[in-house]
C-alpha cells in the first residue's frame, strides 16, 4: 500500500517528457507554431529580473526592432503575455467602450474573433461578411462604413482559416481613414513574411504573435498603436474592463521601466532574438525568401496533381490551403503524414482543406523538399493517385529559375 503524504494525498505517477515526446522530432509545417532558430531557443532559456536595468535595455531594443518590422515611427509599441489573441483583445478592449460601433470585416474564423471580443466589451458590433474564396472588396467596405459609421474597422491581412489574402488592405485602410475610423489589422501570420507598411498605409493598430512569421515562441505577442489610436485610448471615460490588457497600465512596464505584472521574461528574450534575426536578414530579403519558397511549394503541389483551395489572385502565401481529395479527411492526412513521415501539417476550421505553413523558418528549401515528399507519399499511401516525381521536379525547377535575393532579382531583370 502506498504511504500517504502529510497532506493526506499521494503524488500522481506521470510520464517524463522524454517518454511523451516523439523520439524523432516532428518538422512543424502547419499553420503555427513554427520551428524556431537556435538563437531564439537559447534566448528562451534565459530568466532575469523583469524590472532590472538589463530588462529595460532589452525592452528598448525590442521596441526599436519592432518599429522596423511594423514599419512605423510610432512610439507606442507594446507586448503582452499571451497568444496573438491576447494582443487582439488588448486592441479591442482599449479602443472601444460600451455601445461604441465597430465594423469587422469577416473573412473567416479568425477575423470573426475580433467581433466576438468587441461584443464582450459591450460594443455595437457590425460585420461585413466576405465570401470564402474572396479578398475583401474596398467598395463593399466603403458602403458598409457609410451605412454603419463605425469608430473602429478591423480586418486581417491573411485569414489563416481559409488561406485568403486581403491584398486590398492598403486601399481599405485609406478608405476607412477618410471616414475618420481607427483601423486595426491582424497581421498574425503575415508580419515579416510580406509587406505591411503601418504608417504609409494609415493603419492605427497592428497585431502579431511571436510563433508565426517571427519564428519565436508562442505566448508572447506584440502590437503597435498609432498616435491617433493612443490619443483615443487616453480619452476614454471608463477604465478598460480587463486589468491585464489595459494598455495604460502596460505603458508603465513597456515605456517607464515600471511594474504592471510579472513580465514573460523568457518570451521577451526570445522575441528580441527573433526580431534581431529579421533585422539582420532585412525585410526586403525576408519578403523575397518567403515569396520564392511559398510559390515553389505551390508549384510543386499543383505539379503533383493536387488542387490549391484559393485562386492565385486572393491566395495567402504564408499558409497554403490544399483541397482534400475525395474519400479522405483532414485527420487521416494529418495523422498519417505525422506518424509515418514525421512532418506536421494542419487541418482547418470548417473548410475541406489541409494547410501547410510558409512562415519564418518553415521557408527553407530543405523543409520544402521534405514536406512535399511527405505529402506526396502520404497521398499515395492513402490511395490517391499523384505524380510525386513531377511535383518534386516542378518545385526544383521553380527554385532554380527564381532568384534568391532582391539583388539577384534586380540583376536578372537588368
Amino acid at each position: 500500500m502506498t504511504a500517504l503524504s502529510p497532506l493526506g494525498v499521494t503524488p500522481p505517477q506521470v510520464k517524463s517528457l522524454d517518454e511523451i515526446l516523439p523520439h524523432e522530432p516532428l518538422l512543424m509545417m502547419g499553420a503555427g507554431p513554427v520551428p524556431i532558430p537556435e538563437r531564439v531557443a537559447k534566448a528562451n532559456s534565459v530568466v532575469i529580473n523583469h524590472l532590472g536595468s538589463v530588462m529595460a535595455q532589452v525592452i528598448d531594443q525590442v521596441k526599436s526592432m519592432a518599429r522596423y518590422v511594423f514599419q512605423t515611427k510610432s512610439e507606442w509599441v507594446l507586448g503582452v503575455a499571451g497568444p496573438a489573441s491576447a494582443a487582439m483583445e488588448m486592441a479591442v478592449a482599449n479602443l472601444l467602450q460600451k455601445d461604441e460601433r465597430i465594423l469587422c470585416i469577416n473573412n473567416g474564423f479568425f477575423s470573426h474573433r475580433m467581433a466576438e471580443m468587441a461584443a464582450r466589451v459591450g460594443a455595437d458590433v457590425h460585420e461585413l461578411h466576405v465570401g470564402t474564396y474572396e479578398a475583401a472588396d474596398p467598395e463593399r467596405v466603403r458602403n458598409a462604413i457609410e451605412e454603419t459609421r463605425p469608430k473602429v474597422v478591423t480586418l486581417v491581412q491573411g485569414e489563416t482559416s481559409n488561406t485568403v489574402f486581403n491584398h486590398t488592405l492598403e486601399d481599405i485602410a485609406k478608405i476607412a481613414k477618410s471616414y475618420g475610423c481607427l483601423v486595426v489589422v491582424d497581421a498574425v501570420c503575415t508580419l515579416s513574411t510580406m509587406p505591411l507598411k503601418m504608417d504609409e498605409w494609415q493603419v492605427d493598430v497592428v497585431i502579431t504573435g511571436g510563433q508565426k512569421g517571427l519564428s519565436s515562441i508562442p505566448g508572447a505577442s506584440l502590437l503597435a498603436f498609432s498616435d491617433e489610436a493612443w490619443s483615443a485610448i487616453k480619452r476614454r471615460t471608463q477604465p478598460t474592463a480587463q486589468w491585464c490588457f489595459d494598455v495604460q497600465l502596460a505603458e508603465n512596464f513597456w515605456h517607464k521601466d515600471g511594474y504592471h505584472y510579472t513580465a514573460p521574461v523568457s518570451g521577451i528574450m526570445a522575441l528580441h532574438e527573433a526580431l534581431k534575426l529579421v533585422c539582420e536578414e532585412t525585410l526586403e530579403q525576408r519578403f523575397a525568401r518567403h515569396l520564392r519558397c511559398s510559390k515553389a511549394l505551390q508549384t510543386g503541389i499543383e505539379g503533383m496533381g493536387l488542387e490549391l483551395f484559393i485562386a492565385s489572385e486572393a491566395r495567402l502565401n504564408s499558409v497554403v490551403g490544399i483541397n482534400i481529395p475525395q474519400g479522405l479527411t483532414a485527420n487521416q492526412i494529418c495523422h498519417h503524414i505525422s506518424d509515418v513521415y514525421r512532418v506536421e501539417i494542419a487541418g482547418s476550421f470548417g473548410q475541406p482543406i489541409v494547410r501547410i505553413g510558409q512562415m519564418g523558418e518553415q521557408c527553407r528549401e530543405h523543409n520544402l523538399f521534405r514536406t512535399l515528399h511527405a505529402l506526396g507519399s502520404t497521398m499515395r499511401d492513402l490511395g490517391v493517385k499523384v505524380d510525386q516525381p513531377n511535383g518534386m521536379a516542378e518545385m526544383e525547377a521553380y527554385l532554380q529559375r527564381m532568384p534568391r535575393t532582391i539583388a539577384q532579382m534586380a540583376q536578372s531583370v537588368a
